[in-house]
């Protein structure tokens, strides 16, 4: 077990019920407050504890507690409003990998997760500990901690030894476990909420007397909105406000609000919060913008320390379209139509025209939060809370940052297989790729990141709000395609020809239709009409045609859907004929998309209404149209993938490999590229096959390995060495195809008279075979966490930039996907008809990378370039890997921002 002294970070989470406790390490002056949790507990629970109901064991427990801080002990508490709630503890044996564990609860407290959430913690300390298993003893009769460590999601063992239990639980990671913290973190986050989304009471601090201000303009929206709780305004200046009674102050009013809007002057924000936090509030809505450092501090941590969820600051604000509640706390200038799809947007002007666009189609919002600065509620909290309540059929996203990635994308994961979540890919044009020395670096741009998240996630991502409101439209009104073959059906080749070109630019295919098919559409269709992809039905189409040909290349099986382009002509206007009801009017619903571009259109995406009451998108472009229709048929594609697994590996180290790391950091303590002994040592702690090498400091000793490393045709490889050196091939420090000691005497007397005060050493290899050069590696973002890249490698892997990137841990899906994406993939199948590469080899590769990532936060870069892949195996040829300090994090430990 590694010897670790320093504590652990105070956090703050959540309770089943939704309050808010600190979880932080114990420390000397915790005593009496410890000491009193024992004493106050009754002696039922005090024997369950401690096997006896003594009350010497209280002041025991506690100086164990808070005794000068030793290796093998840890000790965590809950502490809620300054008050101390829980305690945890574990304490190593002689092994240092097994821990026992101890777990007290305040009386009174019970069944709301303090005791849960404490092991939680713990576990992820025990972790980066080196501890595997937790063993602790308990009476038989004490249910409520043997159902604690049974719900945990963790393996657990029991033995029966008389009147008590022994549990021993294993603290491997697993889905299953992560899945159980998960569920637990929804729970709590989703009670966490109703005070905020579903209030029972709101009170509007900073309402002016006179129209202009912001809290003015919110309570009026309140009020006209029809909100069905209590509702009040907060002004000493005033008994009244727009006929809404107004107090002096939030401890003045006639009971404790659920939510305060805060709409004063940054200035009052801190104390303002204060005050609502110990009136007893639960949740804050800050619209008020430019708090400065110390205010926006003291803001969060009066939220903390009272447990109030906070919206804001720097916000539009929130709404709830229930009709049974009519909750709308913003100050936009119209109410947003009561619907089914959820908003969550930073910015307030992009959730205006987001709610606008939403009401104007008709879908509607069920609820809406402006998140602005974000400081605690966030977009992983709004999914949670559409997730549950009922009405949310469609989530819609703009978020221009992310606290937390990782567990985002699991949530999201989980969301996106029941509704569709969308999002602008907002903060996308980074100026080019962040300025970085190696390939790995200078590939992995934030572009790509943000593209990897949604991409695993399963969120469709637009680049507009008007794409998004263009793709809420289509995946609001149509059911999904089974795949990516749209037929087009049109009035007009000129129409038709552009609908084409815009469906090929999406990605999606135009087949050609059958025979039986053209048959069928000649036998419906004007004389004239040309029947290919697309369908020309000519000028001189009827309405009942027009609907004839629709729903025959609907029900075609060689068909995904239908884009029917039209234009207004002086034909269809003599006869009467409206061509948009041949779509709109048939009867019964559509199985497939259909979609309609009318060229004359006004409005970017409008939704017709059916005869059977559904609704058809209507586009006024072609190519939104075809947007919207690539981004269902990715949606479809990603539902219908079975959910990625991890891959089994074997020949991992991942002990050995700690050890290499911490040994390099402590005489390298701010990090470094390592050598290439080092990182030799550090790739074969993960299996990642490598060319054999010897490493030489002179002439005579670079002479004496290249005997050993020669191959059959006696050819070598000389590469020069030195603190920093990245890119040797543009430094011209390789020479290549030596033969002979005579060259390769002559190569290290090269690279040492130009390279003078700079080599180190050389590394020998032999000559590699004839191959696919390919690169891979990984970088780890500070905020995502490691990103894996995979593309064509060699000397131009920059120039061409043909690369995927996923994050990791990656599962056999992601893998998949970074084989198959670039460019160069055909290339490893065996285009060129040298055959396929070893696929299995390259996916090792990628698993053991991924897994060398994820197990080292350490690993600020890892640059594989290149990646020799033949028929027969896969073989790293050169390596780099850059380390950093840092502190490990779990990102699935359930914590507040």
């Amino acid at each position: 077990m590694k010897d670790k002294t320093l504590s652990a970070p105070r956090t703050h989470a959540l309770l089943a019920d939704g309050t808010t406790v600190c979880i932080r390490p114990v420390s000397a002056s915790d005593h009496e407050q410890l000491r009193g949790l024992y004493e106050e507990m009754s002696p039922e629970n005090l024997r369950l504890r401690f096997f006896a109901a003594s009350r010497r064991s209280a002041e025991m427990a506690a100086d164990r507690a808070c005794a000068a801080p030793h290796p093998g002990y840890r000790a965590l508490l809950a502490e809620r409003a300054g008050q101390v709630i829980g305690l945890a503890e574990y304490e190593t044996g002689d092994t240092g990998t097994e821990a026992e564990i101890s777990i007290a609860v305040a009386d009174g407290l019970h069944h709301r997760g303090v005791g849960t959430l404490l092991v939680e913690h713990l576990v992820s300390m025990a972790r980066e500990d080196g501890v595997t298993s937790f063993t602790a003893d308990a009476l038989s009769e004490n249910q409520e901690v043997l159902r604690l460590f049974a719900d945990l999601g963790l393996r657990t063992a029991r033995r029966f030894e008389g009147p008590e239990v022994r549990c021993t639980i294993a603290l491997g990671e697993d889905d299953t476990y992560l899945t159980a913290v998960e569920e637990r973190g929804r729970a709590a986050d989703v009670a966490s909420l109703r005070p905020l989304l579903r209030p029972a009471s709101v009170a509007v601090v900073g309402a002016g007397r006179r129209p202009g201000s912001v809290g003015r303009a919110i309570l009026h929206q309140l009020k006209a909105g029809d909100y069905s709780g209590r509702l009040w305004a907060v002004n000493p200046a005033a008994t009244s406000i727009l006929g809404v009674p107004s107090y002096a102050s939030v401890n003045a009013l006639p009971r404790t609000p659920d939510l305060v809007v805060v709409a004063v002057p940054a200035t009052a924000v801190p104390a303002t919060a204060e005050e609502c936090g110990k009136a007893g509030v639960r949740a804050l809505l800050v619209v008020t913008a430019g708090l400065d450092a110390d205010q926006a501090q003291a803001l969060l941590t009066a939220c903390r320390m009272y447990g109030m969820r906070m919206v804001g600051p720097n916000c539009l604000g929130i709404s709830n379209t229930d009709p049974q509640l009519g909750l709308d706390a913003t100050f936009a200038a119209n109410h947003p139509r009561p619907g089914t799809a959820g908003v969550a947007v930073q910015s307030g002007g992009i959730g205006i025209a987001v709610l606008d666009g939403l009401s104007r189609l008709g879908i509607g919002v069920s609820s809406f939060a402006s998140l602005g600065d974000k400081y605690d509620v966030s977009g992983n909290d709004m999914l949670q809370w559409w997730e549950t309540d009922n009405r949310t059929d469609l989530a819609l996203l703009h978020l221009e940052s992310f606290g937390n990635p990782r567990a985002f994308s699991r949530t999201a994961r989980r969301v996106t297989r029941r509704m569709p979540v969308l999002t602008v890919d907002a903060g996308r044009t980074d100026a080019g790729r962040r300025a970085a020395a190696s390939h790995t670096a200078a590939a992995a741009t934030r572009t790509m990141t943000r593209r990897a998240l949604f991409t695993q996630a399963g969120i469709t991502a637009t680049h507009s709000v008007g794409e998004l409101l263009e793709t809420a439209a289509l995946l609001h009104s149509q059911p999904l395609p089974t795949g990516s073959r749209v037929v087009i059906v049109t009035n007009a080749g000129g129409a038709g020809v552009l609908a084409a070109d815009a469906c090929s630019e999406a990605g999606l295919t135009l087949p050609t239709p059958t025979p039986a098919l053209v048959d069928d559409l000649l036998a419906v269709l004007p004389e004239g009409a040309a029947i290919g992809n697309p369908v020309d039905a000519t000028a001189a189409v009827t309405e009942e045609q027009l609907g004839d040909c629709v729903d025959r290349v609907v029900r075609d099986p060689g068909v995904d859907a239908v884009l029917v382009a039209l234009v207004p002509t002086a034909v269809a206007a003599a006869t009467g004929d409206d061509l948009v009801k041949a779509v709109t009017a048939r009867p019964g619903q559509l199985p497939k998309p259909v979609l309609v571009v009318r060229l004359e259109q006004a409005l970017p995406v409008e939704l017709l209404a059916r005869s059977d009451g559904g609704t058809v998108p209507a586009y006024a472009e072609p190519q939104a149209a075809a947007r919207a229709l690539a981004h269902a048929a990715h949606r479809a594609a990603w539902l219908a993938r079975p959910a990625g697994t991890f891959a089994q590996l074997d020949g991992i180290d991942t002990d050995r490999a700690h050890a290499v790391v911490e040994d390099y950091l402590a005489v390298q303590p701010d990090g470094g590229w390592l050598d290439p002994r080092t990182c030799a040592e550090l790739l074969g702690c993960y299996g990642i096959p490598q060319l054999p090498w010897a490493w030489a400091t002179s002439e005579d000793e670079a002479v004496l390995v290249a005997d050993r490393m020669r191959g059959a045709d006696g050819r070598v490889v000389m590469k020069g060495h030195w603190p920093g050196l990245l890119h040797k091939s543009a430094q011209h420090a390789v020479h290549l195809d030596l033969r002979g000691d005579s060259q390769v005497r002559a190569a290290f007397r090269d690279l040492q008279t130009r390279f003078a005060g700079l080599l180190t050493g050389v590394v020998v290899q032999p000559l590699a075979a004839r191959g696919t050069e390919l690169f891979a590696g990984v970088v780890q973002d500070q905020v995502f966490g490691p990103l894996v890249l995979f593309g064509l490698g060699g000397t131009a892997t920059e120039i061409l930039a043909d690369h995927a990137a996923r994050l990791a841990p990656l599962t056999d899906d992601d893998v998949h996907d970074l084989i198959t994406s670039p460019r160069c993939a055909p290339l490893l199948f065996g285009a060129e008809g040298g055959g396929p590469v070893d696929l299995q080899g390259l996916e090792q590769l990628l698993h053991r990378l991924s897994r060398m990532a994820s197990d080292l936060p350490e690993l600020a870069e890892a640059d594989f370039n290149p990646v020799l892949a033949t028929p027969d195996t896969v073989t790293v040829l050169d390596a780099r890997v850059r380390l950093l300090p840092s502190r490990p994090q779990d990102p699935y430990l359930r914590r507040l921002r």
